[in-house]
């Protein structure tokens, strides 16, 4: 790849693309680290949160209804988990018609998750790069899909053509609450309400909410979730201790998936 100012890029072994310049890191290895990563990979791969990426996939189609040749970003792809079953949905739904092809690309500021992403899938485009600063074109992206990542409203503007789709994916209340209530003293709702983050760049246009239990039964997948997620960064010695002696835990899954749509025409 080659970018309007002259400086070209080469893909990684793995097959993605590092774009990530030197001063848009805050640190020497942004992101998820490499333990982080596998455990998220080990866990996933049990599909407890398969029902989850359906509902994702299944609105991503419908909201790409009519578009021709859509192009879709995932922004804090992670793995690779809900980018790769996204591609092979629409590569399902949208196959009896030739003449709608489709881009999909991955992005994340960790390089460690998106090489395992690379292993997921080699027809995504997966690009190693700041969520906050992507290197994508202006008004580019028809569908931007950010599932449990940080919300930039003015970046996700940008790179939204007018009228382009913005589908967020974030906890409820629920969310994991079995999980909580062990490692706090006090659980709290979040009150997180995307819409008031976004400002006036964005119309909401539905949410929906996603909510089931599933079963955790063994210590490995407790601890892969641990790894995965950040309350098991706070966790105190004799709470971790008492998890450990769980033979298995059943918890809720509750996010929700709120629809936008761009409505400024910068």
């Amino acid at each position: 790849m080659r970018c309007p100012a002259g400086h070209s890029f080469d893909a990684a072994r793995q097959g993605y693309w590092n774009l990530l310049l030197a001063h848009q890191k805050r640190s020497k290895d942004p992101g998820d680290n490499a333990e982080m990563v596998a455990a998220r990979n080990s866990f996933l791969a049990l599909d407890h949160y398969q029902p989850l990426s359906d509902r994702l996939n299944l609105l991503a189609g419908e909201t790409l209804t009519g578009n021709q040749t859509p192009r879709i970003l995932d922004m804090g792809c992670g793995e690779g988990y809900y980018t790769s079953r996204l591609h092979q949905y629409l590569t399902e739904t949208r196959s009896e018609d030739a003449d709608q092809p489709f881009q999909l690309a991955g992005l994340d500021i960790s390089k460690h998750a998106v090489k395992a992403a690379c292993r997921r899938s080699k027809v995504v485009t997966w690009l190693v790069a700041s969520g906050a600063n992507m290197p994508v074109a202006d008004a580019s992206v028809d569908l931007l899909t950010v599932a449990f990542s940080r919300l930039m409203p003015e970046e996700f503007a940008r790179v939204l053509k007018p009228e382009g789709h913005l589908i967020i994916a974030y906890p409820g209340d629920q969310h994991l609450r079995q999980l909580r209530e062990i490692i706090y003293k006090e659980v709290r709702e979040s009150g997180f309400a995307p819409s008031a983050v976004l400002g006036d760049a964005f119309t909401a246009v539905s949410e929906q909410q996603v909510t089931y239990d599933f079963e955790l039964g063994s210590q490995t997948e407790i601890q892969q979730l641990l790894a995965m997620t950040p309350h098991g960064w706070r966790i105190k010695q004799d709470v971790r201790d008492t998890l450990s002696q769980l033979p298995s835990l059943t918890l809720t899954l509750d996010v929700r998936l709120a629809l936008f749509r761009r409505t400024d025409n910068r």
